[in-house]
């Protein structure tokens, strides 16, 4: 659940079943205090997976949030030691191989690791633009473009703007939190 359409529909789901979520977010849900049956959860589970879901083991979801936590990480350091790939920087960080990590991954958020790194790092672009501190090239070396032509490609298919006319609307509601990248 990437998107707050479907966190509607799995709300609606649990409703129907009778099971008051305490939140829904991030494709997480916290049930609180209820115990599901083995009943209700294979109710559940075939439920989801017919709205297109699957329900899934703790392990899984704790390797998403870790995979998530990684990458953010990656982008919010202060500025990027060396270049990196990012396969290899999630490789040794998680201990788990690539393909694993990306095959989970994309099946679970819809979205490739690959482009949940670019959306990060679009975000920490916009944000330091926000501060005006930095030029876009300054932003783009601090970011690990190879080029500010390459970040402002890719700035502009996520955000249908360029860099420069991000800056000059001035407009810190075109920013999202990180839970929502």
């Amino acid at each position: 659940m990437v998107c707050d359409r479907c966190n509607l529909a799995v709300d609606t789901l649990l409703a129907s079943m009778g099971i008051e979520p305490v939140s829904i977010v991030l494709g997480q849900v916290d049930l609180g205090e209820i115990e599901l049956s083995s009943t209700q959860k294979a109710e559940l589970e075939m439920k989801l997976v017919e709205l297109g879901f699957e329900l899934l083991d703790d392990k899984k979801s704790r390797l998403i949030d870790k995979i998530k936590t990684s990458i953010i990480e990656l982008v919010h350091q202060q500025e990027f030691q060396k270049k990196i790939k990012l396969s290899d920087y999630l490789k040794s960080k998680l201990n788990y191989d690539y393909n694993h990590i990306s095959h989970l991954f994309s099946g679970i958020e819809g979205i490739t690791v690959e482009q949940y790194y670019i959306n990060q790092k679009i975000e920490k672009a916009k944000e330091l633009l926000v501060y005006d501190e930095q030029s876009a090239t300054e932003i783009a070396h601090r970011l690990g473009y190879s080029s500010l032509a390459h970040m402002s490609g890719q700035f502009k298919k996520i955000t249908g703007m360029t860099p420069s006319q991000f800056k000059k609307l001035n407009d810190t509601n075109l920013r999202k939190p990180l839970d929502k990248v």
